[in-house]
């Protein structure tokens, strides 16, 4: 379906990087908006750090890389693709959403149309990004400008669903709004589009996919500390159940990152306001974000009880989110880090994909290289990247202690079959 719009893209991270790119291999000129100069530079030079999208792709696409608001007067259909993160407290952090509302609005022309991706609760576009679009532009949203909402569904570090093959749920708050902006994605989602019924259905339908996800590895990793009461390997129960043809396929695990681990937060924020505890996602939550603690205390369990002399030294193998990708944000590894340490324990950090200079920056973790991790008393395998699955048990083995100790498989990837002896192995 073609369109006649001129695009911008407000944010160049994970999610409004590689939208720029898409509209970018089509004819139109996309203008492309970042803050953050560095990382315009970077993409100036074809190297995008996060690993999504690849230097040929970057040069073929018509992208105008720009930390220069003016440069957005250029477009007349607005795609706000910024963070949406938790304060300490695990509020909903609007900040960047309002800062780049009111970036947006003091260019906003008349018949422009704003289209949020960021993840938020039900009535933030209309009830806080709108106001915020007015006050800057002097301009009347629904008589001079349109808003609109279609949340992405980027997964970083995934070569096969990409946000053009992803069906794209898209809103509009009239009738003529939401022909137009299905019309602009249609032209570069080929997965094709959902127009939703409204903003906030559509708001409302993010925010529960990942809260969804959310509550179902909550339900694992809770079966995971019972049947490591029962003398049960979890992931043994997990492949037998399976076996029926309606069981759902979700793991135990760490829940990081900036999507699963943030978003159920907005919506129990919004229902709290509205009056409703919400019991069973809070509930999910906590559990989620016990397992750090669980994983680190039975790893000292096992070293206590294994009589080795300490104090104890351990080699936490993955620091990133998830496997095969940069970002770090909002890992719960380091949790397992912060555990262990209390505990006494001396702990050294590898990941071959995270940044040292960043992550020392927003953790305080030295990340140690390959070649200088010294012989460990324990292993905690915390992220599976290919790196470490290429070389399985030659690499656990190589960084024990005279090849035998505790090792701690978060991910259940290593083969069981194949264990050295001397090694004690454990599975979340």
């Amino acid at each position: 379906m073609s369109h006649n719009r001129k695009i911008s893209v407000v944010g160049l991270g994970y999610v409004g990087f590689p939208v720029a790119v898409a509209f970018g291999h089509q004819d139109h000129e996309v203008i492309a908006f970042d803050i953050n100069e560095t990382r315009i530079t970077e993409l100036k030079a074809g190297n995008d750090v996060t690993g999504e999208i690849q230097p040929s792709a970057i040069a073929s696409a018509n992208l105008v890389l720009t930390s220069d608001p003016v440069d957005l007067a250029r477009a007349d259909f607005h795609i706000v693709t910024v963070p949406t993160p938790i304060t300490e407290a695990k509020r909903p952090d609007l900040s960047p959403l309002v800062s780049a509302s009111t970036t947006v609005g003091r260019v906003l022309k008349k018949d422009d149309i704003v289209v949020y991706e960021s993840t938020v609760y039900p009535g933030v576009t209309e009830d806080i990004c709108v106001p915020v679009l007015e006050k800057e532009s002097g301009l009347v949203c629904g008589q001079d400008f349109t808003v609109g909402y279609s949340p992405e569904r980027i997964n970083p570090g995934d070569m096969v669903h990409r946000f053009e093959t992803i069906t794209k749920v898209v809103s509009g708050q009239n009738a003529e709004t939401l022909k137009i902006v299905s019309a602009v994605y249609s032209s570069v989602v080929t997965a094709g589009v959902h127009e939703a019924a409204n903003i906030k259905t559509a708001e409302a339908a993010k925010v529960i996919e990942n809260t969804q996800r959310d509550l179902n590895i909550a339900l694992m990793n809770e079966l995971a500390v019972i049947f490591k009461r029962m003398g049960i390997d979890t992931r043994d129960v997990l492949a037998a159940a399976g076996t029926k043809w309606n069981f759902l396929p979700f793991m135990p695990g760490l829940v990081g990152g900036h999507c699963i681990g943030v978003d159920p937060y907005y919506l129990t924020h919004k229902a709290e306001q509205l009056g409703y505890n919400p019991k069973v996602i809070l509930a999910g939550r906590q559990i989620n974000d016990d397992m750090a603690r669980f994983v680190a205390s039975e790893m000292v369990k096992s070293l206590v009880k294994s009589r080795r002399a300490g104090p104890f030294k351990v080699t936490v193998l993955g620091l990133t989110f998830k496997e095969d990708v940069p970002d770090f944000r909002n890992t719960k590894v380091v949790d397992v880090v912060r555990e262990l340490e209390d505990y006494g324990f001396d702990v050294q950090v590898h990941d071959p994909l995270a940044d040292p200079v960043l992550v020392e920056k927003e953790y305080s973790v030295s990340l140690v290289a390959r070649d200088q991790l010294t012989p460990a008393d324990a292993i905690v395998y915390a992220v599976s990247h290919k790196e470490y699955l290429n070389e399985g048990w030659e690499l656990i083995t190589s960084l024990l202690k005279e090849g035998e100790g505790f090792v701690s498989d978060v991910k259940g990837t290593l083969d069981r079959l194949t264990k050295p002896d001397g090694v004690e192995l454990w599975r979340l």
